[in-house]
């Protein structure tokens, strides 16, 4: 028995190592890019929202996170946008925004997991700031929306 060819062990470890680092990559968590990032966004914290809602100036609040989140507990006053990390939520945040003015103070937020972890307010973010938006902030939630804003006796809705 043969042992194989030099050009046909170095294709079988190319593959392997091409097959190694698509699955790291495909396995990965969602790249840092869309994770939240304060550098890149301007933040507010749930008191300067709550001061900023108990204004005669309220700014829109929009919900970039999951359906599901929503409907078990939002902000009210908030809509539901959609998941920012989707072609769907993204052109239903598109539609929503297309005939306002581009001072229009908009306020995002999603709260679905740890901020170093969200998928959907930076591109939501970056979406309102590419149409031209100069007004947008979006909530800074540490850990999630429960133990952030509701279990801290924030205003909260349910449902639609």
């Amino acid at each position: 028995m043969s042992h194989p060819s030099f050009p046909h062990r170095l294709f079988v470890r190319n593959f392997v190592l091409i097959f190694f680092l698509f699955a790291v990559f495909a396995l990965s968590p969602a790249p840092l890019a869309l994770a939240a990032d304060s550098t890149n966004m301007k933040t507010l914290t749930a008191e300067e929202l709550l001061h900023l809602l108990s204004s005669p100036a309220k700014p829109l609040l929009f919900q970039v996170g999951s359906h599901m989140l929503y409907m078990q507990a939002h902000i009210p006053g908030s809509e539901y946008i959609g998941a920012g990390n989707t072609p769907d939520g993204l052109q239903r945040l598109n539609a929503r925004v297309s005939k306002l003015p581009k001072k229009t103070a908009i306020v995002l937020y999603c709260g679905c997991c740890p901020w170093s972890h969200c998928p959907n307010v930076n591109p939501a973010y970056d979406a309102l700031t590419q149409l031209g938006f100069t007004n947008v902030k979006v909530l800074y939630i540490a850990g999630n929306f429960g133990s952030d804003w509701a279990d801290k006796g924030y205003p909260v809705a349910k449902g639609e």
